[in-house]
């Protein structure tokens, strides 16, 4: 096996780990660090969909009880039909745009420039609702994720669909979203966890499907070794996360967007990255 493509994986699994479920924009990030590794292409679209799926397991295994308890409680527990409703109401409208356009989107912003724009817009944005957060006087309305109604969840996945804008981040969208919304910060991050399930597995899914054909046995290996650190990467990050927003906003990751949105700009007009994506 070709010891550089195992390294570009191992990297590539990581960053998607570490970024998935923090406000900052994985594809964002994997389609500029895919640029700087020239890890392009048809067969790159693939990887980083397998990788994907490594990090959405990772959050499947940390909530493993809540979800168990919600599959088990379906036919008897009006909480858990609640639940299950309120994701798959918060999952439609991403879903529906994000087949309507895909093409479109695909063509016109999977690269660099708009990634690095998106990650600034998204960065102010991050920052106008965390002040917002700071002025009001009465805590968020909604303090659990089961207190959610059908309509939070339809709002939160309004703003999911802002996700897919690549540099946006799905995650950042839903989270920050969700806070506009009267979502109390730790509920809006478990609530995010909790939409990445479908959406990941779906998005995986669909991708496999069209991208099957030109796999060939070789790739398994790598998309093994980026399955894999995605996975681990993912669910330290998690329990992280949960840790940090305990006593932080996001600031800090708003700040850093604007300051990698920047960056991106600045490598790419010096020529450093391959602006065609």
């Amino acid at each position: 096996m070709d010891w550089i493509l195992i390294c570009k994986a191992l990297i590539l699994g990581i960053v998607e780990g570490v970024t998935e479920f923090l406000p900052v924009s994985s594809t964002g990030h994997l389609i500029v660090v895919g640029s700087l590794l020239n890890f392009t292409g048809e067969q790159a679209k693939t990887f980083d969909v397998v990788i994907q799926l490594g990090a959405i397991l990772a959050v499947c295994w940390e909530y493993r009880r809540r979800i168990g308890c919600v599959l088990a409680g379906l036919p008897t527990q009006s909480s858990a039909r609640r639940f299950a409703l309120n994701v798959c109401v918060a999952t439609i409208p991403a879903v529906v745009l994000g087949l309507l356009f895909e093409k479109a989107i695909k063509a016109a912003l999977f690269s660099p420039v708009p990634v690095a724009l998106a990650l600034v817009v998204g960065g102010v944005l991050i920052l106008w609702v965390e002040a917002r957060q700071r002025d009001q006087s009465e805590p968020p309305r909604v303090q659990a994720v089961d207190d959610l109604t059908p309509l939070d969840a339809f709002k939160v996945g309004l703003a999911q669909c802002f996700a897919l804008i690549p540099g946006m981040s799905r995650s950042g969208s839903t989270i920050i979203g969700g806070m506009l919304f009267g979502l109390e910060r730790r509920v809006a991050t478990e609530f995010s966890f909790f939409l990445a399930i479908p959406i990941i597995f779906g998005a995986t899914a669909y991708e496999l499907h069209k991208g099957w054909a030109g796999l060939s046995s070789a790739d398994f290996g790598t998309f093994g070794i980026g399955f894999a650190a995605a996975f681990v990467s993912a669910f330290a990050c998690v329990r992280w996360l949960l840790r940090y927003i305990a006593t932080h906003d996001f600031t800090v990751f708003a700040w850093y967007r604007i300051a990698f949105g920047l960056l991106i700009l600045l490598v790419g007009y010096s020529g450093g990255l391959n602006w065609a994506g």
